[in-house]
């Protein structure tokens, strides 16, 4: 017989709820993180099941479907062993989770066991509405952790940069002023030079032009005579100051800002290299740099969150949805208004976007879509937005086929015949098939 598990984790427990199919709670526990609370789960899950039924009576694994796990991640070692072992599992929303436990109660109350048995009723009553652990290969969950952290570490670094910026407004605004003149930027390796050696007014207003023009050279600039006039220049104006003792404690923090901005900025082209070593050594690679707008960082970005499942989305609309790029319709009566879906997945947005925006210039068919949407008064943003969806669909039709992208079938060009409302821009593309 089926068993519906449900699993309220904790960063050292999981409290284990396991039901039968009309609903009847089998077993209770709480297990310890680790390998002998999953070796208790399987026993407990075992002594429910029908090794004759439940099992293949020439491999011993289990069939599909004799387990189910509701449970609310879907990562960490406790989630890959549930997999490894057979089992079926859901990574369920927490926010759907709790709008569940409102079905069962209406008192407030709240407890581990719980939840747990929110979370098996969840997969026994309403697994079809919920999506099962991704099939993706370990090399592109691999990928997806590294594209993540560098995409983190490149957020860490404007962060890092606004926060320099800032402090430099408030007691040095004329090293904002002389870099911007110079055509410096804060991230840049001569700019965190000169501010480590003179992070306040007066040690800069000292800097001597062999100083200035070695900095700049080492970063490798042009007209590097007239950069370093144009900073000295700047640097050695008249200029409102803090107090000396304000002053002091300011330089100090810029000193420390840039010690950690450089080391974000070596930590960041370092794992540039390796995510694109990642991403060009997966077979998927091949199909998504045939793509327009898509190069080594940004396809490994929508790799790694689209995943590399054959069986994952059942068609283009699946992965589109997925991909947050399809709007949703709110309707109630009279009422009916099409928005944009906010709620999704921000790293895959944000490679979609970067996407659509690249593709402006690099594909024709793209723009055509592009401007014929900007025509009928639409924003920037939502024109982006409509673009990325299609191409969200013409990938899932060139990846399906392992066929690398071709502009004349993505976006074919219309016949004499055709009406304005059935130019190609706006015609469905044919590598975008379900």
């Amino acid at each position: 017989m089926t068993v519906f598990v449900g699993d309220d984790w904790a960063s050292d427990h999981h409290d284990v709820v396991i039901h039968d199919a009309d609903g009847r709670r089998l077993a209770k526990a709480r297990l310890p993180e680790g390998a002998q609370g999953m070796a208790r789960l399987h026993a407990m899950v075992a002594e429910h099941l029908d090794d004759d039924a439940d099992r293949d009576p020439d491999t011993g694994f289990l069939r599909a479907g004799a387990v189910l796990v509701g449970i609310e991640t879907d990562r960490g070692t406790w989630v890959q062993a549930l997999v490894a072992a057979g089992y079926t599992v859901y990574a369920v929303n927490p926010v759907q989770a709790a709008a569940y436990r409102r079905r069962h109660t209406s008192s407030g109350a709240k407890s581990d066991v719980a939840d747990a048995g929110v979370l098996a009723e969840i997969v026994r009553l309403d697994a079809a509405h919920h999506r099962p652990l991704a099939g993706d290969s370990a090399q592109v969950e691999g990928l997806k952790l590294v594209a993540r952290a560098h995409q983190s570490l490149i957020w860490d670094r404007t962060r890092a940069v606004q926060r320099l910026g800032a402090a430099l407004k408030e007691y040095f605004p004329a090293a904002l002023e002389a870099f911007a003149a110079a055509g410096l930027a804060l991230a840049d390796s001569d700019a965190m030079e000169l501010l480590e050696r003179a992070a306040d007014p007066d040690a800069a207003a000292r800097l001597t032009r062999s100083q200035v023009t070695k900095a700049l050279g080492r970063a490798r600039r042009r007209d590097v005579e007239a950069k370093a006039e144009k900073i000295r220049a700047v640097l050695g104006a008249p200029a409102l100051r803090q107090p000396l003792e304000l002053q002091r404690a300011y330089a100090a923090i810029t000193r420390s800002q840039v010690r950690l901005l450089r080391s974000l900025v070596e930590q960041v082209s370092e794992l540039d290299e390796v995510v694109r070593d990642s991403f060009g050594a997966h077979p998927d690679a091949e199909v998504y740099l045939s793509v327009p707008g898509i190069g080594p960082v940004v396809g490994a970005r929508l790799l790694g969150e689209l995943g590399d499942d054959p069986h994952r989305y059942a068609s283009a609309k699946a992965r589109k949805n997925y991909a947050g790029t399809s709007p949703v319709t709110v309707a109630s009566g009279k009422k009916s208004a099409v928005l944009a879906r906010y709620v999704r997945n921000r790293r895959l947005a944000d490679a979609v976007h970067a996407w659509a925006f690249s593709s402006l210039s690099a594909s024709p068919g793209a723009r055509a879509y592009y401007d014929t949407i900007r025509a009928r008064g639409k924003s920037h943003g939502a024109a982006l937005r409509q673009l990325g969806n299609r191409w969200v669909g013409i990938l899932h039709g060139c990846l399906r086929t392992h066929t690398p992208y071709d502009e004349h079938t993505a976006w074919p060009t219309p016949s004499p015949q055709t009406t304005p409302t059935e130019t190609s821009p706006l015609a469905e593309p044919v590598a975008a098939a379900a």
